[in-house]
């Protein structure tokens, strides 16, 4: 049964059309797996066993549908109706969500079986998933360290082999960042690439989107997630072709940037910056002309803007979450760093959030405009290995020293949030603690397909899925 979840979700859907495997034998097999490995991992925040075994009972061989039958769960972020949508606080109580958000939609519509939802920290602050409500999520590979955040839950989920793909969202690197940790494919797609209807019109920083095993799998999900919404603010031009066929066909010869400066004073893990430069030297062997650049992101002021517009998003979130529960926000429902967050909010002014904004639209003019003439960007997925259960910590007595903390742990993946370029976090090493070592690839605006045919040539060099941790067997 186990063998089942080694596949790719792209397999398993053939199988199941084809009538080789049945739904329900497949949602059974994740079901006890969750049963059997989540005590020690604590991935999952809700599991609906009943309606998933309906669901997959109501699949039949043949259904069109491109993910019939395949288990997913989403995260706990976002609203899959007739399920608990907590967000990782106390605050939400026992909120049911009574709607898909849209992306959430299209997975069900493309036939995917909701087996339940995953674990993120509180309104999805930090890159490490420790919420005071639910306790830590453990790395699959070494149970003493994170699997990242805020996608923790989906990528030790997917990482484990409980679900062959899990659902994400990335505000700041929160599907790249755990997909590093944990040795799995993760795409943050273009601004306005997949819709965040309908309670949100434009999201300034965040794009939800897919944690797998296979860069065929991250593609095709992104055709099933991608397009536009009645009512979005906002949209990234539709593609020309399908993402998969694009994956699908080689990139060519590109010319390609390596850079390695963050955009903070942060110091780089040696074991970081050998997998980028080891990256590059594929890269070229590959055919492509690769430049070791000065990061374009080096000399921009990025810290305050970004800052303002990230806790502004989680404040609000305090708001919507005091709405649907009828519960006040406080010491006994929120924790200390979203408090702080919240505090930080109120200090500003409208003017302060409308310069920030402005801020961060020069900051990615300049990103964009420097590198014209690349096809991509390799650098960093993380400055330092994976960090150790509670070594940020939202509840600590000085909560917002932490979240500069996590700064230094995760200082590349917000500069394409601000830009709104893809970016992908591929497992491409290993380190020498026997954790995945994972690059960073940047494409340009709206330019996924580059993106994902130059993964599918890096993963065709250096497989990475069947490399897995003792804890999926």
């Amino acid at each position: 049964m186990s063998e089942l979840l080694e596949r790719s979700a792209l397999d398993l859907a053939r199988m199941i059309r084809a009538g080789e495997l049945g739904s329900r034998e497949l949602v059974e097999a994740s079901l006890a797996a969750i049963e059997a490995k989540d005590p020690e991992l604590n991935a999952y925040t809700h599991l609906d066993p009943e309606g998933a075994l309906a669901a997959a009972d109501a699949v039949r061989p043949g259904d069109e549908r491109p993910f019939a039958g395949v288990p997913i769960p989403i995260k706990d972020l976002h609203a899959a109706a007739g399920m608990p949508l907590t967000q990782g606080s106390s605050l939400l109580g026992d909120h049911v969500a009574e709607r898909d958000a849209h992306a959430v939609r299209r997975l069900r519509e493309a036939g995917f079986v909701f087996v339940g939802k995953t674990s993120s920290p509180e309104f999805g602050i930090l890159p490490v998933t420790e919420p005071r409500r639910f306790g830590p999520t453990r790395n699959p590979w070494d149970l003493e360290r994170t699997p990242g955040g805020s996608s923790g839950g989906a990528a030790a989920a997917v990482a484990s082999g409980t679900a062959p793909v899990a659902h994400g969202s990335d505000g700041g690197g929160s599907i790249r960042i755990p997909a590093a940790c944990c040795g799995l494919v993760g795409l943050k797609p273009s601004r306005g690439r997949v819709s965040s209807g309908p309670d949100v019109g434009d999201a300034v920083l965040t794009q939800q989107g897919i944690l797998t095993r296979t860069v065929g799998d991250t593609a095709a999900i992104l055709d099933v997630m991608a397009g536009y919404e009645p009512g979005d603010a906002s949209w990234a031009p539709p593609p020309a072709e399908l993402f998969a066929a694009q994956a699908a066909r080689g990139p060519g010869r590109l010319r390609l940037a390596v850079a390695l400066e963050p955009p903070i004073a942060a110091p780089l893990d040696p074991q970081c910056e050998r997998a980028v430069l080891e990256t590059g030297e594929l890269l070229e062997s590959l055919g492509h002309d690769v430049e070791r650049v000065r990061a374009p992101w080096a000399d921009s002021d990025l810290l305050l803007p970004f800052t303002r517009i990230f806790s502004t998003r989680f404040s609000l979130d305090i708001r919507e979450g005091e709405r649907l529960s009828g519960l006040s926000a406080g010491p006994e429902t929120v924790e200390p760093l979203s408090l702080a967050m919240r505090d930080l909010v109120e200090a500003m002014t409208a003017t302060d959030y409308l310069e920030a904004l402005v801020a961060l639209q020069g900051v990615a003019r300049a990103i964009i405009e420097r590198l014209r003439g690349f096809d991509a960007v390799v650098l960093p997925a993380l400055a330092q290995r994976p960090v150790r259960i509670g070594e940020i910590d939202a509840c600590s007595e000085a909560p917002l020293e932490d979240f500069g903390r996590s700064g230094l742990f995760t200082p590349y993946t917000a500069l394409f949030n601000v830009s709104g370029q893809p970016a992908i976090s591929l497992p491409l090493f290993e380190g020498d603690d026997g954790l995945p070592l994972a690059a960073q690839i940047a494409g340009p605006p709206a330019g996924e397909g580059v993106l994902l045919a130059l993964a599918t040539q890096l993963e065709a060099a250096r497989p990475w899925a069947d490399r897995r941790p003792a804890v999926a067997a």
